[in-house]
């Protein structure tokens, strides 16, 4: 998946560094916009959601019907720590992405994320530095979270 806009055409369009006047529009034109495209017509996705992650994330359940996609949301990791995914991913040798061995706690985009404090309690502590936002929108609509109905 890939924006509409190259980050060349988005400066050319809404000039330099929007991530730092207007981060909620950039996340809107190179992360919402495409998996929203991507997801059209699908019947199920599935994301890396844990419920220990942030406060906004704290009731994700594992199965949900996503109002604004249209689809079923899996979410099997929801009941998940940080300590199980990492021993998880010890116990099997799996690859992993070598900035969280620089600080790096939770990563996104390239100029919206920066080392965080080690063992940082907000394991998203270092997204969107120095501003009040806290999530992409990928799993929010108009501001709030998505709205999901639990699915039994």
């Amino acid at each position: 998946m890939r924006p509409d806009l190259s980050l060349e055409e988005q400066r050319r369009q809404y000039g330099p560094d929007l991530w730092r006047h207007n981060p909620d529009l950039c996340c809107q034109l190179r992360k919402i916009n495409p998996l929203r495209q991507f997801l059209s017509g699908k019947k199920a996705w599935i994301t890396g959601l844990r419920r220990d992650q942030s406060s906004t994330r704290a009731q994700t359940e594992l199965v949900a019907w996503d109002n604004v996609n249209h689809l079923l949301k899996l979410c099997p990791l929801a009941h998940w720590t940080r300590d199980d995914i990492w021993s998880y991913i010890r116990r099997h040798n799996l690859p992993y992405n070598q900035l969280h061995d620089q600080g790096y706690p939770s990563i996104g985009c390239q100029p919206c994320t920066h080392p965080a404090a080690l063992n940082a309690a907000d394991e998203r502590a270092g997204r969107w530095a120095g501003l009040a936002k806290t999530e992409c929108g990928i799993h929010f609509h108009d501001g709030q979270v998505a709205r999901l109905t639990e699915v039994r």
